[in-house]
């Protein structure tokens, strides 16, 4: 069973992002859109393969706390032809679809992170994970690492 060793975390477009050449052969964002890059922690050769990265599309949202909420966004890899990187590119709506329990009366709204869905990716510390997301909409990341041995039946 995976274990979480890191919470999550929010990125933006500046971490890190002078400190990797290869960044250069990503384009700039279009308009309305954003660039979003993550540099991981560096492993050792051959401790990547121990570690999973979940990339999380979402967004701050008020929400009336009773029903659960979740958007129409996932994350899609894309190949940057001549250069064999993978880049991700937010597809579908960000329009929110909830569950439509009653809420008590005088329920107060609150902020709340309602996301669209996860990807999980292979964990490389020697490239930056670069994702195009429209404004607004915000990456959040968890890092899971597996058990040093595997287990048997």
């Amino acid at each position: 069973m995976a274990k979480l060793i890191l919470f999550l975390l929010i990125f933006s477009q500046s971490l890190f992002a002078a400190e990797h050449k290869e960044l250069k052969a990503f384009p700039e964002a279009k308009e309305g859109m954003q660039r979003k890059v993550l540099v991981l922690p560096h492993k050792e050769r051959g401790e990547d393969e121990n570690f999973k990265v979940e990339l999380i599309p979402g967004k701050e949202m008020l929400s009336d706390g009773v029903n659960k909420m979740r958007l129409g966004i996932s994350l899609e890899a894309k190949p940057l032809k001549g250069w064999g990187y993978t880049f991700y590119e937010m597809k579908g709506k960000a329009i929110a679809m909830s569950t439509l329990i009653a809420s008590p009366p005088g329920a107060k709204k609150v902020k709340k992170f309602v996301q669209g869905k996860p990807l999980l990716i292979d964990y490389n510390s020697r490239l930056p994970i670069v994702i195009y997301v429209p404004e607004g909409i915000e990456i959040r990341y968890r890092i899971w690492q597996a058990p040093q041995e595997l287990s048997r039946p």
